[in-house]
């Protein structure tokens, strides 16, 4: 049993940061789910989540940034390449901090669902002994 409590400890642990990277509504579902596995009580799972605080994530995009020259005045195609060039780093910036994030929050989820396996693994050795127990009262009574 202690072992159980250990993983849920963990399992926690990871839901927290799962939650503050993807909101709470995705981690809602996924800790209701852990406690309908745990507990096999699907109406355990419906009480009241606790009130976690949610971060705003933090980029190191610029934001609001200013065009030197406003379309109508760029005349040079040296401008207008310039502008294309800076356009297209700003574009580069954000697909690289776009991709950080989502590979982020894969790696969060898919320590989730490891968690999850680890609960259900325990959850499982504890049926099958069960099921060994109830065997051998069965045997017994038949013998």
């Amino acid at each position: 049993m202690s072992v159980l409590l250990l993983v849920i400890l963990h399992m926690l642990g990871c839901l927290e940061q799962f939650m503050l990277s993807s909101g709470r509504g995705a981690a809602e579902s996924c800790v209701q789910k852990l406690i309908m596995a745990v507990t096999g009580d699907e109406t355990a799972a419906t009480g009241d989540m606790p009130a976690y605080q949610i971060r705003t994530p933090t980029t190191t995009l610029p934001q609001g940034v200013v065009m030197a020259a406003s379309p109508g005045t760029l005349h040079s195609p040296q401008q207008m390449a310039e502008e294309a060039t800076r356009k297209r780093e700003l574009r580069l910036l954000k697909n690289r901090e776009a991709a950080k994030e989502c590979r982020r929050r894969k790696k969060e989820y898919i320590k989730c669902l490891e968690s999850r396996v680890a609960v259900l693994e325990v959850q499982n050795k504890k049926l099958i002994q069960e099921l060994e127990t109830l065997k051998d009262i069965c045997s017994s009574k038949t013998d």
